[in-house]
């Protein structure tokens, strides 16, 4: 089997960042891509990108175009275009989305489900 290789985003390509330091509880939603670096508990909502860091923990139902995880997420993912695990990720949660890339090494306890939009 091939092994994955998803490409990387460089920080400077994203418009906010949510810094490892901030702990944040509510309604995320925003309309250019995102990364979120520190906790957050609640419901993000999205048609831009949202870019998850190493060391994030995040308590929500994500819903955004493109999803990459690199942290820890509990709750379901719904994207519009593709979901990104990498070998670092840990999901426990559903996700649904038409394209689904993992690294050796991802953790996913949930059901995937894929349809194309």
């Amino acid at each position: 089997m091939a092994e994955v290789n998803i490409k990387n985003v460089e920080e400077a390509d994203i418009d906010t960042i949510l810094s490892e330091d901030i702990d944040f509880t509510g309604e995320l939603t925003f309309k250019k891509p995102l990364m979120i670096k520190g906790k957050f508990n609640g419901t993000i909502k999205s048609l831009s990108d949202l870019y998850i860091g190493k060391n994030a923990v995040i308590k929500a139902e994500v819903d955004a175009n493109i999803v990459s995880i690199k942290g820890n997420i509990e709750g379901n993912i719904t994207s519009n275009k593709r979901v990104e695990l990498f070998s670092t990720s840990q999901i426990t949660g559903d996700i649904s989305s038409p394209t689904i890339v993992m690294e050796n090494g991802a953790i996913l306890n949930g059901i995937c489900t894929m349809e194309k939009k």
